[in-house]
Formats: C-alpha cells, structure tokens, sequence
C-alpha cells in the first residue's frame, strides 16, 4: 500500500540517522517527487503542544486512511462492540464487588455518599469487565495498538506499508510487547490498590482522631484529587511504554521506566490528551448507555442503527487516541533532543571531551 505526501506544511520530525542516510541514496532521490525532497532536506526538531499533536495526528490520518480504516475495522472494532456492549459482564461478581468496596469506604462520610456509591458501582464495572474481556485486551486490542503504531512509523520514516511485513514484525516484537502490557496492567492494578488504601487509611485517621464524620470528607476529597493525578499519570506512561516497546527494542519495567524520562517536560501535553480522550470517550459510552441499553425513550426501533453507529464512533476515537499516543511519543523524543542539543551548545567542551580519541602513532 503506497502512500503519498502532499505538498503541504507540516511538523516533521528528524525520526532516525537511518532514515536520513536512507534518504540520501541516489536512487531513492532520483525516485522522489520536487516535494517530497523538499520536506526531506527541511527537517526540523519541533515539540509539539497537545493542539498540535491533534493537528498531526489529522494529517497523519489522511496520509493513509485506508489502512487506519482497516485496522479500526478488524482489529479495534470488535473490542469496542464487546465492551460497550458488556457482553462479557458478569453481574453478580459486579454485585459483590460493590459491596466489599461500600463496605471499605463505609467511614468517607455521609455528605458524599451518593457520589461514592456511584464510583463503587463504576470502579466494579470497570475491574470486573477488564478481567473478563482480558483475553481480547492481549490479543486484538494489543494487536491493534502495535498496527497503529507500526503505520504511523512508516509515514514519518516514509516506508512502504506491506501487511504480509507487518505479520513477520509483529511475530518479533510480540513478546516482548505483551511483556510490557502485563507490566502495564500490574502498574494500574497498583495505582488502583494504593488509590483505595489511602484512602480508606485517611478517612479511618481522622476519624480516629475525633475529626465528625462529615469533616471527613473534605481531606479525603483533597486525597482522591491527588490520587487521580498520580492515576492519569500512570496511564499516560503506560501508553506511551506501549509505543516504546513496538519501536525500541526494550520492555517491561525498562520500557515503563523509558517512558517516565521520555514524558519529563511534557506531563502537561499528556494529560491535556489523556483528558480530552477521556471526556469524548465517556460522552459516547453514556449515548450508548442511554440510548442503546437503557431504553430511555421510544419503542428500541432505533436501536438497529445508533447501536452500531455508536459502536463506529467509539472504534474512531480509539484509532485517534492511539495515533496521538504515537506522535506524543516523536514529540517527546523531539523534544529530549532538543534539550540534548541546547545541552551540548551551552557546554562544547564536553562534546570535546567525549570525541577525543587518542592518537596513536604508526610505525
């Protein structure tokens, strides 16, 4: 599948020396368009904002729609009809894990028991759906994310997409790709452990000091703020080590522990994404939630077209939200790169120290 680069502007990003020796050979700029040489010999570091990162992740998408199509078709939307759907859903696991994590959070104080209940029932839900849909989660939804990323790979290097190449390139970084997605679900199974001791420790301290139940709330409130950061963080990570691991030849907590250096100046971009990604993604599920499952209106005729409809719309933003996952990732590794070279222009003699070789004389 050849893809074309038209002649506009765009941030590109100096991917690979590979790459640029690559594009140096005569006969691949003899077989180049006037334009192509000219975004070739125009490369330029540039980070991006999360505006900017939407914008590339556009033109990326257009650059090679159809096998973005394919891959959202096949691979991200049976995934998404079997989550939205909860076809796997047990509902009496869901029942009893309410009830433990109601009875853990029993002393967070009246006020807010409404709320809590409600994000009980969610958090239920959410573990026991990942446990059961897990299986799809380490095969199609793994296997899509590496498609994605694999592709946005070969646009910025300006490689020929060929699937029957992909299949032997998975085959290679499989293992080590599932690898760094258990390492990935330990991580949020963590963050979600440390999330309700804490606090349950904090309400249970307070209210061991003599603090009334309903000034409880507030230090916990102030504790799930934090713990929600440290939560989106985590997932921000988790997606970008997924990137590194399809790209670099690194896994598990190296690929984990690459990603958290990789992201260092860029958090705010993350979790400007994370959150966008976030609220869309949410808003659908409530559509189909309402409209789809609920029946909150009518006699379910429209059911047979804003079912599947929905079911589309979810699968997009999924393509999207992995696409922007891989352009965070050249954005973060544009911008360490500039950080490296304003380092070494601020201090030449260390690039002096370091490319001294000592000379040796020939007899």
């Amino acid at each position: 599948m050849e893809m074309e680069f038209p002649n506009e502007k765009c941030v590109r990003i100096d991917y690979d020396c590979s790459n640029r020796s690559r594009s140096e050979d005569p006969q691949n700029v003899e077989s180049e368009s006037p334009s192509d040489r000219g975004i070739r010999s125009n490369y330029q570091f540039h980070s991006m904002n999360a505006l900017e990162i939407l914008r590339e992740t556009v033109r990326v998408l257009r650059h090679n729609s159809p096998a973005f199509m394919v891959i959202c078709a096949l691979l991200i939307s049976p995934v998404s009809a079997v989550r939205l759907c909860n076809v796997l859903t047990n509902h009496s696991m869901i029942h009893k894990l309410n009830i433990q994590l109601l009875l853990l959070t029993s002393s967070c104080g009246d006020p807010f028991r409404s709320v809590i209940k409600h994000w009980c029932q969610h958090i239920s839900e959410m573990a026991i759906s990942s446990v059961l849909c897990f299986p799809l989660y380490i095969t199609l939804a793994l296997l899509s994310k590496a498609a994605v990323v694999h592709t946005v790979d070969c646009i910025y290097s300006r490689r020929k997409l060929d699937f029957s190449r992909f299949f032997s390139f998975i085959c290679r970084i499989w293992r080590r790709l599932v690898l760094t997605y258990l390492w990935v679900c330990m991580l949020l199974v963590g963050c979600l452990t440390l999330f309700l001791v804490l606090l349950v420790s904090a309400c249970n301290i307070l209210s061991i000091l003599g603090f009334p139940t309903d000034l409880t709330v507030y230090p916990a409130l102030m504790v799930v703020l934090a713990l929600v950061l440290i939560f989106a963080n985590a997932i921000i990570i988790s997606n970008l080590a997924i990137v590194i691991s399809v790209l670099e030849d690194v896994s598990g907590p190296e690929a984990l522990l690459r990603s958290g250096n990789l992201i260092k100046g860029q958090t705010h971009v993350g979790l400007l994404l994370f959150l966008g990604s976030t609220i869309v993604m949410a808003f659908v599920e409530g559509l189909f939630e309402h409209r789809v499952k609920t029946l909150s209106y009518g006699d379910g005729s429209s059911r047979i077209w804003e079912g599947p409809l929905l079911v589309i719309m979810y699968s997009f933003l999924v393509l999207i939200d992995s696409m922007m996952s891989a352009v965070f990732y050249f954005s973060c590794r544009s911008s360490s790169l500039e950080i490296l070279d304003g380092q070494l222009h601020s201090k030449p003699h260390l690039v002096l120290e370091t490319t001294t070789v000592p000379s040796t004389d020939v007899q």
